[in-house]
């Protein structure tokens, strides 16, 4: 299948083995540029099939790191099965610490499933949805607040597959000893990777491990134990790889994102001051922060409330902010009968 992106990964061979994925697109610089984007792969005999990737958006880097320390660190001879490796996904926003991509604006997260002949972002998507995630047996997308958002360390999956594979990733969200997890409802058709993993008949799993557009060795240490954890639970590997961790002190907290509702959102021009940090527990109605306007000072500033009960999970780090912006986001409690019996 001819998808404008080229490669030499041989997916059979037993090795341990580093390269890259390379996308042609002429720019002003160099007319037969070709994006070449790294790429790693361990395999050692059969056995489960993962793969990692991070730098879906670029100024997120909790996956980044931690994902090429562990290729580093892999002994392939320590590997039961196959595991690829993509650490910065959409590598031109990553070196240039951007969401998206300075070469086409695009946002990776939003391209699926792609078009083998657009632009590099919807090229790498097709690539991805069509040949490189239906190889593999679990999806983990890693991702953080970036550089606009700070949010609460989470697990996340979508809500999609029949009730067993579901379940099975249920079972692999908790498992990674985050503190917090939510069940997305973005549907089968959304431009996500977690909604093309699920397409390629792959389980997806995601979450957000930091924000800020900076780690702390906190994110960084959550990160890594989730990482390693996943490995240990599919049999990949029999040690910890990244470790030793922190024990998990507390069964991962289950939290829905079901709509818009649950969410506040700038209308204008403003300067937001947050009344709490995330992670605190709000009902509805409490105080989430004020709306300041610095040119018309002599106006009081404007009381923003919460929409709904539970845990603020994400919140903007940018006071100066525009109508459209996403100031704060709640995530309601769920038990985890109600995620089962929704399903």
């Amino acid at each position: 299948m001819h998808t404008g992106l080229f490669h030499e990964i041989d997916f059979e061979k037993d090795q341990k083995w580093s390269g890259h994925l390379g996308i042609p697109f002429s720019i002003d610089r160099s007319p037969y540029f070709q994006l070449k984007i790294p790429i790693f792969r361990i395999k050692n005999g059969a056995g489960p099939k993962l793969l990692l990737m991070a730098g879906n958006h670029g100024d997120e880097y909790e996956g980044e790191i931690t994902l090429t320390r562990l290729y580093r660190r892999l002994d392939a001879a320590a590997v039961k099965g196959e595991i690829t490796i993509l650490p910065f996904a959409n590598l031109p926003a990553v070196m240039a610490a951007r969401r998206r991509s300075p070469l086409d604006e695009g946002n990776l997260n939003r391209a699926f499933p792609g078009d083998a002949g657009g632009t590099p972002t919807f090229r790498l998507a097709h690539f991805l949805e069509h040949e490189l995630f239906p190889r593999h047996d679990v999806v983990f997308d890693i991702h953080s607040g970036g550089t606009s958002m700070a949010h609460v360390p989470c697990a996340l999956i979508e809500r999609q597959g029949p009730p067993e594979m579901f379940g099975h990733a249920l079972r692999l969200m908790e498992g990674l000893g985050m503190p917090f997890a939510f069940v997305a409802e973005n549907g089968a058709t959304a431009p996500t990777s977690m909604a093309a993993a699920a397409r390629a008949g792959a389980i997806g799993l995601s979450g957000e491990f930091g924000g800020g557009g900076t780690v702390t060795p906190q994110t960084m240490a959550l990160t890594a134990r989730a990482v390693d954890r996943l490995l240990l639970a599919l049999g990949l590997v029999q040690a910890p790889v990244l470790g030793p961790h922190a024990p998990v002190e507390r069964a991962t907290e289950l939290l829905a994102l079901q709509s818009h509702a649950q969410a506040v959102f700038a209308t204008r021009r403003g300067w937001f001051e947050p009344a709490v940090m995330v992670g605190a527990r709000v009902a509805a109605g409490d105080i989430a922060g004020w709306y300041h306007d610095f040119e018309r000072p002599e106006l009081p500033e404007e009381v923003l409330r919460f929409p709904a009960e539970g845990i603020v999970i994400s919140q903007r780090l940018h006071t100066d902010s525009q109508s459209g912006d996403c100031l704060v986001q709640v995530g309601r409690a769920l038990n985890r009968e109600e995620v089962l019996k929704a399903d």
